[in-house]
């Protein structure tokens, strides 16, 4: 069987992004640039995996005019889509890049409540394609009426089929996905002490909060970390890896960079020390990128060998 990515994006959007030649709080702004994208975590590393040329699907759902724009704007893409119309509208999240400062300020709206009925539609859709996938990624935040055990319940489907499950996500939606033991986390440090519940100041203390996680059932935890770079982690190894210099342009889509490399890895059976060094070079590309603008495949590889990977002695 081919392997074949599933994605699903239960809060996705229209990215709009506006350029300025500087940002003026309290004045009167004119834009350079205007743009608009499909947006949402899910759809981001599907996006990638087509560029990657990758076998996905993405699920999700979308409403109102934003979301007739938002599934026109993906049939552009030559993305394999399955997403459900509901009621209410998707939700629009702005970036506004500073030219001048070399800076993205992000503003997202929550999304439109889904109704039950909507949210069985929509879970009995994604079952389905579940059928024929080997890789499943759940992936973003949640809109208002889909609740924080739903990527929890995906997971434990997947594992049912024997579907390898990669979890994106933050808060309750984290803290309740990890207790189903999905196969791989790519939590943030944020995210990784919001789950913890305290403050994580050193590698040892990051660590011993991913072993926690593999004791969950977890089997590979990528913790990023922004420009500090990231921490890999599976059952008998632990690498603390060092992304190359670069100058930020912009933080929109480097974690997702991130899990969409790491899918790449384990469909080209790569290992860990591999892992964390092609992921750390995707999310450190899209970061040296100006707004919405992600890495490709081929530069991934070209700069693969400048990332530092140094392993961590493995105290249990």
């Amino acid at each position: 069987m081919k392997p074949t990515v599933l994605t699903v994006t239960f809060n996705p959007s229209l990215d709009k992004t506006i350029v300025l030649d500087e940002l003026r709080i309290g004045s009167l702004n004119r834009a350079r640039q205007v743009r608009l994208d499909p947006g949402g975590k899910g759809i981001n590393v599907a996006k990638l995996l087509h560029d990657f040329q990758l076998p996905v699907v993405a699920a999700g759902l979308y409403g109102g005019d934003e979301g007739n724009e938002l599934a026109k704007l993906l049939r552009t893409t030559g993305l394999t889509v399955d997403f459900l119309q509901v009621a209410g509208r998707t939700r629009t999240n702005l970036k506004i890049v500073d030219a001048s400062a070399k800076t993205t300020t992000e503003i997202n709206e929550p999304g439109a409540e889904i109704s039950p009925r909507d949210l069985q539609a929509v879970m009995d859709r994604i079952r389905d394609n579940l059928k024929g996938a080997t890789h499943l990624v759940l992936a973003g935040s949640l809109p208002p009426g889909v609740p924080a055990s739903v990527y929890a319940e995906l997971i434990r489907a997947a594992k049912n089929s024997n579907i390898i499950t990669v979890l994106d996500a933050d808060g309750d939606a984290l803290k309740q996905g990890v207790s189903a033991g999905p196969y791989a986390l790519k939590p943030n440090i944020h995210e990784l002490e919001q789950w913890s519940g305290k403050s994580l100041k050193s590698d040892e203390e990051i660590v011993a909060a991913g072993r926690e996680m593999i004791a969950n059932g977890v089997s590979l935890i990528l913790v990023s970390m922004g420009e500090k770079g990231s921490i890999a982690i599976n059952e008998t190894e632990t690498f603390r890896v060092r992304p190359f210099p670069i100058t930020i342009k912009s933080s929109v889509g480097a974690g997702d960079s991130m899990v969409a490399a790491l899918i790449y890895c384990m469909l080209n059976g790569k290992s860990l020390k591999e892992t964390a060094a092609i992921t750390s070079a995707a999310g450190t590309l899209t970061a040296s990128k100006e707004g919405t603008q992600v890495c490709s495949l081929s530069e991934v590889l070209e700069h693969v060998h400048l990332v530092s990977v140094q392993p961590i002695s493995n105290n249990k």
